[in-house]
């Protein structure tokens, strides 16, 4: 079978056939006809429907007086989050800190998940951090083009000299697109290291010095989430931003 995990099973086993007969209509075939699903999708719909879960729990459970231990640690990352949009977005950034919080969040559970004993990093399969860039890339363009109108958002990149405005907008428009893979590899290529890094040292050793590369895997996972964050957020800011 192409999956490990009893998730991933269960999801096949009552969707399987669902998900094949719609990635057919689109002109993909999956290479388990029988077993679409893998189990990183498993893993990544886990994470979603988890933090989905937390936050309908503070929501419903908001209290003033006697805040419960998820709503002080929601509290505590929506505060984190906000300084830094904040100071990287500037004014208007609250329209979006709800995104890039949960993008944060996302990326960093996902991370941690390579912790656990014969789960691979989901981030270290290079089509999760390249979903993660499409969807940042489509997300900061659309919102450039909602607050500068789509020949002002056009406009932005072709500068203030209008002789150099032919090239300057070749160069933009290749900047922007290797936004998305500049995210992509700096995502993968990190958490792919760390995975193999780890299973190494924990093929010749495989007690006490292999913790130390888990507490570094931690580590690494961490500031590559809050890394793809805070580039989410700069893209923004430049994307939304009146002074170009």
């Amino acid at each position: 079978m192409p999956e490990s995990l009893a998730l991933t099973r269960l999801l096949n086993h009552l969707f399987g056939p669902i998900v094949a007969a719609v990635l057919k209509t689109v002109g993909i075939h999956p290479a388990h006809a029988a077993a679409p699903i893998d189990d990183t999708f498993a893993l990544e719909l886990l994470v979603a429907c988890c933090l989905i879960v937390f936050f309908l729990i503070v929501r419903l459970t908001l209290s003033v007086e006697n805040p419960n231990p998820a709503q002080q640690v929601a509290e505590m990352i929506y505060g984190f989050v906000g300084n830094q949009a904040e100071q990287v977005i500037g004014p208007g950034y609250e329209r979006f800190q709800a995104v890039v919080t949960c993008i944060g969040l996302f990326i960093v559970i996902l991370n941690l998940l390579g912790l656990i004993p014969g789960i691979t990093t989901p981030t270290s399969v290079p089509v999760v951090p390249l979903g993660l860039a499409v969807v940042t890339f489509i997300y900061y363009n659309a919102h450039g083009v909602r607050v500068h109108g789509p020949l002002g958002y056009l406009r932005t990149f072709a500068g203030p000299v209008w002789w150099m405005s032919p090239l300057l907008f070749i160069v933009e428009i290749i900047s922007h697109l290797a936004r998305m893979m500049s995210l992509t590899i700096r995502l993968y290529a990190n958490m792919l290291a760390s995975d193999l890094l780890t299973l190494i040292f924990f093929s010749f050793m495989p007690f006490a010095l292999p913790v130390v590369f888990l507490a570094l895997h931690a580590i690494v996972g961490v500031i590559q989430a809050y890394v793809f964050m805070l580039l989410s957020m700069i893209y923004l800011g430049m994307a939304v931003s009146h002074e170009h």
